[in-house]
């Protein structure tokens, strides 16, 4: 009984007498919730528009930063040395665009175009594969060490009555909302979103009324490539660019598992609950298991949610006729 006092009373009572401080952790879980997002919303596009979790999201967001890394200190692809110009910030984000564009074409030359059709476990496992092709290539251009990335998002913080606030965290807020926007109004208001959903849902189909099934898929790769980056720019700002920003990906799953796996809002959403739900659990409750909640606290949500609604808070329920 005393045990079950301090698991439900204790951090609660602490919440009370210091709420200035439980609101700057639930702030924190926000920030942390948006930056998850950001990598789970690649997850999301590729498969909304072709029923495949690409494993290599992650992966590809950590190519993305290194690519934008090392065309900003002017390095060279495979020496390492730093013998190349320095390409201002503007500049190096648009070739890294192009590059994450290339990649996607390729990705669909040389994977995609010889799988249509194929069971979804074996595109899955395709992913896998590509993940630890690009993960090597990534290590192999630009080398293993620790890489700090500046684009020049404001950093600092603020005050807000007893509650410190950070400018960087505000930036990342702001551009993930805005994709949510931009994404969302993409598949949902034009020609190509409707593809790209009509594409998802039966790939026999969308080739018989015309839809060309290759174009679509460069196409959301190609998008999926540019949020990785925004999520590469994001993580490495603040963390360095590092190959373990490419474990992210574990981390976007229960997110995913809580949003919805079909949903770009739900991405948002599932992140911002994982986000918070972690710290708040570390902070309170982590004292009473000796801590380390906040690496599994994601994972025992999202278990909870496949056990109950597996389709996620956003995700479309699939019916099958038997």
């Amino acid at each position: 009984m005393e045990f079950l006092n301090q698991v439900l009373f204790t951090p609660i009572s602490q919440m009370v007498e210091a709420p200035s401080f439980f609101l700057e952790v639930v702030f924190g879980g926000l920030m942390s919730g948006v930056m998850y997002s950001l990598v789970a919303l690649g997850f999301v596009l590729i498969f909304k528009a072709s029923g495949v979790f690409n494993f290599a999201q992650g992966v590809f967001a950590l190519f993305a930063a290194l690519t934008l890394v090392g065309l900003m200190s002017g390095t060279m692809p495979f020496t390492h040395d730093k013998v190349l110009p320095q390409v201002p910030e503007w500049l190096a984000i648009i070739l890294t665009v192009v590059v994450m564009i290339v990649l996607a074409i390729l990705v669909e030359r040389i994977v995609l175009r010889q799988l249509v059709n194929q069971d979804p476990i074996i595109m899955f496992m395709s992913t896998i594969g590509l993940a630890f092709v690009l993960e090597g290539l990534g290590d192999t251009m630009w080398g293993s060490g620790v890489k700090p990335l500046d684009v020049g998002i404001p950093t600092g913080s603020f005050m807000i009555g007893e509650i410190q606030i950070q400018i960087f965290d505000l930036w990342a807020t702001g551009i993930a909302a805005f994709l949510v926007v931009v994404l969302g109004i993409f598949f949902q208001w034009t020609r190509t979103g409707r593809a790209l959903r009509a594409v998802a849902d039966d790939h026999q189909a969308a080739l018989s009324v015309g839809i060309p099934l290759r174009n679509i898929w460069v196409i959301v790769w190609s998008v999926a490539g540019f949020v990785a980056l925004v999520a590469g720019i994001m993580w490495g700002s603040k963390s360095g660019v590092q190959f373990s920003l490419s474990l992210i990906a574990l981390k976007a799953l229960p997110v995913l598992i809580l949003g919805g796996f079909t949903s770009v809002p739900g991405a948002i959403i599932g992140g911002l609950i994982i986000g918070v739900g972690e710290k708040v659990a570390e902070v309170y409750w982590g004292p009473l298991v000796n801590g380390a909640i906040e690496n599994w606290f994601a994972y025992v949500v999202a278990l909870v949610f496949l056990l109950f609604r597996p389709q996620g808070l956003f995700g479309d329920k699939i019916i099958e006729r038997v």
